[in-house]
Parts: C-alpha cells; sequence; structure tokens
C-alpha cells in the first residue's frame, strides 16, 4: 500500500521507517528539507517539501494512489486540513490526524475524521507504569472525558450481581471476559471466579472506582 505521511518530525520519521519495515510504500511531506535529516538512512521513499494540505503537494506525494494518509506534524489545524483534504477530494480510505487539543479532537471525530489524541493518550501511557495494574484507561474518547478500564476485582465480588458492582463503583460495565470468551453482561449477570471486568467511567472517577473494586463489597459498603 501506498502511504502519505504529513510532517517529518519524530513521529513522522519513526512511522515512516515501520511502514517500510513492513513493506508499504511512503510518501513523506515537511514544508522544512532540513526535517528529512530525521529519517533513517536507510529509507528509499519520496520526500516532497511543501505544505502537506496543498493539492499539488500531495498530488506529487502520490495521494491519487494512497490507500492511507496520516497527517502528524505540530499543528492541530495543518493535520485536519490535510486528513479532510485526503478524505473529501482524493477519497483516501485510511485516514488519521494527530492532534493535541482534545476538545478539538471531538469535533474532529464528528467530520469522520479519526484522531489521535496525544496528551489523553501519553497520559494514560505514563499511568500504566507508575500506577497499580487496572488504573490506567484501556481506551479514551478523544475528549478524554469517557475511558474504559479494566478493575481490579477484589475475590469478595464473586457471587455479587453487577448491578451492585455497578452502583458500588459509579461506573458501567461494559463487557466482561470469561474464559476467553467475551460477555456483555445485564445487571443480573453474577461475577464469577476468573472474570476480568471493563467498565465505561467518567475521567476524574476512575482512580474511586478502581479502589472501590479493589476492596471487599462489605467494606466498600461502609466506606
Amino acid at each position: 500500500m501506498h502511504v502519505v505521511i504529513m510532517g517529518c518530525g519524530r513521529v513522522g520519521a519513526s512511522l515512516a521507517s515501520a511502514l517500510e519495515r513492513l513493506g508499504h510504500d511512503v510518501a513523506i511531506i515537511d514544508k522544512n528539507p532540513e526535517a528529512f535529516r530525521r529519517l533513517s538512512n536507510d529509507f528509499r521513499g519520496e520526500q516532497v517539501v511543501g505544505m502537506g494540505f496543498d493539492r499539488p503537494v500531495l498530488i506529487e506525494a502520490g495521494i491519487e494512489r494512497a490507500g492511507a494518509l496520516a497527517a502528524v506534524s505540530s499543528g492541530d489545524n495543518s493535520n485536519i486540513i490535510s486528513a479532510r483534504v485526503a478524505r473529501e477530494t482524493f477519497g483516501v480510505e485510511h485516514v488519521v490526524a494527530r492532534i493535541y487539543d482534545p476538545k478539538r479532537a471531538a469535533v474532529y471525530e464528528r467530520l469522520g475524521i479519526p484522531t489521535i489524541a496525544t496528551v489523553p493518550w501519553t497520559t494514560d501511557r505514563f499511568l500504566r507504569t507508575l500506577l497499580p495494574e487496572g488504573v490506567a484507561s484501556d481506551w479514551r474518547d478523544p475528549t478524554g472525558s469517557v475511558a474504559l478500564v479494566q478493575l481490579p476485582l477484589h475475590e469478595g465480588w464473586v457471587g455479587r450481581s453487577v448491578r451492585e458492582l455497578q452502583e458500588s463503583t459509579q461506573a458501567r460495565v461494559a463487557f466482561i471476559m470469561r474464559f476467553g470468551n467475551g460477555v456483555l453482561p445485564d445487571p443480573k449477570t453474577m461475577v464469577q471466579s476468573g472474570d476480568v471486568v471493563y467498565v465505561a467511567a467518567l475521567s476524574g472517577t476512575i482512580t474511586d472506582a478502581t479502589a472501590v473494586a479493589s476492596r471487599h463489597p462489605e467494606e466498600a459498603e461502609r466506606s
């Protein structure tokens, strides 16, 4: 597949190398020719100087035959414009834009442009390293307001209902992994030994939810 990358910063250069290792053809765009120094010495793809949302520049980079575009420059506006031009003008099927402002990311998602909200994503990666398992989210929406998280469940919850767990944690059980299979529970579903429970929760409530789930239900009720 031919992939166009807009932005030859550290992320763009790393992405270009990774795509080439996977056997894809790559063209990378940057307005600063010096930026291409970040590319690995064995990079074989095209290097195009210009603004990544200008149609002639995109055409020079092969957008008309591209199967994907990644807009990863340092500017939110440039990234989203490039992504929209690729999607709406050239019909590129797989498009993604890096966005620093999570509020903007939500708007762009509604426009049908998949985004990577850098700040919430990076925050979660740090949390995974710094804090106990189960505290960091496995998924977060572009605005950073809703997260999906695995609960560190105390064995005392076995035999309790999903309704009880939800009421105690103030989080909604999204699904349960049980014996390697995904289960969509209803409020009457009983927690079984070995269940891995994932909940959807509002940001700011995850720490409290995981703290409740990690304690015995009777202790949680008393607190």
